[in-house]
């Protein structure tokens, strides 16, 4: 869309100022620019985005910054919000991705350009694919928002848009905006989202798996808010609620990489009463003051991917913070503390075998993970391992990069082989009996109800699915 440029002139004290020329500039418009800010739903099969969604803590952050100095309507798929077909009302149009809803955003994207919408892609995907992505939109913003917010907003304004916006440098997360909930909780269909308010207090992972994202967008970096700013938001939230016990998530790709910091904000949050849970590497769970502080700081669910059962593997994606050794230490020191485990496994690897699948079926049932998630291996774009398995791969059919789709045959099991084997032990490990073992001694909660949501699902699974 064309945008008229207006005539500036910038005051002395704006000069070489970009984060004071864009408020200059954003004054001197006679009206607000209207943005309409998408989180599209995905076209998987699979329970992706079924039931209670969680609130999009990312596309939050976008509007907050954005209705600073622009209107904002905040759209969200998922829970059954509907984009207007006519856009006319719309000045920018800023959808987010991942792989597994790129083509719906690319028809959004398609749609919003043939009615000559400036359209902004964000998100993992458009980052990990830009090449592709480009072709559907006017920008793409690489990484985060935050870090290149000044540069993209003034351009926006000044109607000079760039094709990729990706930052210098990342801003340290002090300068993180607190994210305005309201923003999306104005839908009428806002009950659909959990009741777990997500929340950051780190981003990054230097960890470095080689079939994760992360570290291509983020590089080695690991950055941290001041514990004080995290705490402000806990209470922003009790405040919002009128309560003192909320349930909140962490969104960190790896919030315990830094344990001293880690450990200080668990000792600060036991003093608030609030209930949370947290995706959390392994690399020091075997030792058991950090599970105990985390049940004393009010943790209910730790998600951890343990991945696989075979050392060759875990040696094979980089994941060297998984010692098998640890394992049962790592779980027994969670459940003596009353912390319940959302255990992540993941099969298709080519030292895979059907040993693996007996293995893992073992390990879960012994150790009563309460809330165990299966997999298949999928090949992202922009990781090492897309790169080293591209050659090998069945389709690039976005919709089905999923994690529950069959991408590529491993070398020591078929197929058909494997497929047969995911099914069952999915089956086997929600059967009634299975999951009355597994829960024996744990108290009635939503993990008890996630399990018997479980059972029916997994009833009905067949190999052919997952193709």
């Amino acid at each position: 869309m064309q945008i008229d440029q207006p005539e500036t002139i910038l005051s002395p004290e704006s000069l070489g100022n970009p984060e004071e020329q864009l408020k200059q500039l954003a004054s001197e418009r006679k009206s607000r620019k209207k943005w309409l800010l998408i989180q599209p739903v995905s076209n998987t099969c699979m329970m992706v985005d079924s039931g209670s969604v969680s609130m999009p803590l990312n596309l939050i952050m976008v509007a907050t910054l954005a209705c600073e100095l622009f209107d904002v309507v905040f759209i969200d798929e998922r829970i059954g919000d509907h984009i207007p077909k006519d856009l006319s009302e719309f000045d920018v149009v800023a959808v987010t991705s991942r792989t597994l809803n790129a083509s719906k955003a690319y028809a959004i994207g398609d749609a919003a350009l043939a009615q000559r919408k400036t359209v902004i892609f964000g998100g993992v995907h458009p980052t990990m694919a830009h090449d592709e992505a480009k072709e559907h939109c006017t920008s793409i913003v690489y990484g985060e928002i935050e870090s290149v917010w000044t540069e993209l907003a003034t351009d926006i304004l000044l109607g000079t848009m760039k094709p990729v916006y990706r930052a210098q440098a990342l801003k340290p997360m002090t300068s993180m905006t607190h994210p305005n909930f309201s923003l999306a909780l104005k839908s009428k269909k806002a009950k659909r989202y959990s009741n777990r308010i997500p929340i950051l207090a780190t981003k990054g992972c230097p960890v470095g798996c080689n079939f994760c994202t992360t570290p291509t967008i983020y590089g080695k970096n690991y950055r941290y808010r001041e514990i004080d700013l995290v705490l402000d938001e806990m209470r922003y939230h009790q405040e919002r609620l009128g309560k003192e016990k909320i349930f909140l998530s962490f969104m960190d790709d790896n919030i315990s990489f830094r344990p001293k910091y880690f450990m200080e904000l668990l000792e600060e949050m036991a003093k608030l009463g609030v209930r949370w849970n947290a995706n959390i590497s392994m690399n020091f769970l075997h030792k058991p003051e950090v599970a105990e502080l985390a049940g004393k700081s009010g943790c209910d669910l730790m998600s951890i991917g343990f991945e696989s059962l075979n050392p060759e593997i875990l040696k094979t994606v980089h994941k060297g913070s998984n010692k098998l050794g640890n394992y049962k230490t790592v779980v027994s020191n969670l459940h003596k503390n009353g912390v319940a485990i959302q255990g992540y496994f993941m099969f298709g690897f080519d030292n895979d075998s059907e040993e693996s699948f007996q293995m893992t079926y073992d390990f879960i049932m012994e150790n009563q993970i309460e809330f165990p998630v299966f997999s298949l291996v999928t090949p992202f774009p922009g990781t090492p391992y897309f790169d080293e398995m591209k050659p090998r791969l069945r389709h690039f059919d976005w919709d089905k990069y999923d994690t529950y789709h069959y991408m590529f045959e491993p070398t020591n099991i078929s197929g058909e082989k494997l497929l047969e084997n995911f099914v069952k032990l999915q089956q086997e490990v929600y059967k009634g009996r299975a999951i009355m073992q597994r829960m024996k001694g744990k108290p009635f909660n939503w993990v008890w109800l996630a399990n018997f949501m479980m059972n029916r699902f997994t009833k009905k699974l067949k190999p052919e699915i997952y193709l």
